[in-house]
């Protein structure tokens, strides 16, 4: 997801965020369904739904229900892997976050919702190297920096299935149009699906 800093300035993605911890609750809709979560500080979008996520569920579909397997990339606090597994019923989700704070929430999330069954939030060592996924759904942190940020993709792009795609979210003023340009390069064909509230949605296809 992209970057934020809380109040003393401490990065979202920092894997233990010293922030004192306070749980704050987010309601939101995603694709028809009312979503009742928790978020906290230390967390990226503490209290609220991001504009770009915002944009990301308004802009785009869910995935098909033919869709197996699903990578919530830089997941916080998991509305977006949370939101597939919802809409999705025969979807497995995995979500992925380098923030512990933000992994426990997902976990929780998944509880209140009743998906503990098809979703499971961990760490990117904790993952199994050998997966594969259907689709990718990310906001990613953009402001980790370009270097980090690609080498992010590169990690988790060629683990798309054949025919597998990925949905992201960039803001235009973070790069959107240079990352669709280098995603091409990097042998992932990008189209824009959708440009709204300074926002990007790009679907990489795997090559």
């Amino acid at each position: 997801m992209t970057e934020m800093t809380d109040a003393e300035g401490e990065h979202y993605f920092t894997a233990d965020p010293s922030v004192p911890f306070k749980r704050a609750a987010v309601e939101t809709e995603v694709w028809g369904r009312r979503l009742s979560l928790m978020s906290g500080s230390g967390v990226f979008a503490q209290g609220r739904l991001d504009v770009g996520t915002a944009v990301l569920f308004r802009e785009t579909p869910p995935p098909a229900p033919t869709v197996r397997t699903v990578l919530d990339l830089g997941c916080g606090y998991g509305v977006i892997g949370l939101a597939v597994a919802l809409v999705v019923p025969q979807a497995q989700v995995t979500a992925v976050d380098v923030n512990e704070r933000a992994l426990l929430l997902a976990r929780e999330n998944a509880v209140s919702l009743g998906v503990t069954d098809r979703f499971t939030a961990a760490t990117p060592s904790a993952v199994d190297a050998a997966a594969t996924y259907d689709e990718i759904w990310s906001n990613p942190p953009i402001r980790i920096g370009k270097q980090a940020l690609h080498a992010l993709l590169l990690t988790w792009l060629p683990r798309l299935a054949p025919g597998g795609r990925a949905v992201m979210v960039v803001g235009k003023n973070l790069g959107a149009d240079s990352l669709q340009r280098w995603l091409g390069e990097q042998g992932y064909p990008t189209a824009r699906l959708a440009s709204a509230k300074g926002f990007r949605v790009l679907e990489s296809r795997r090559a």
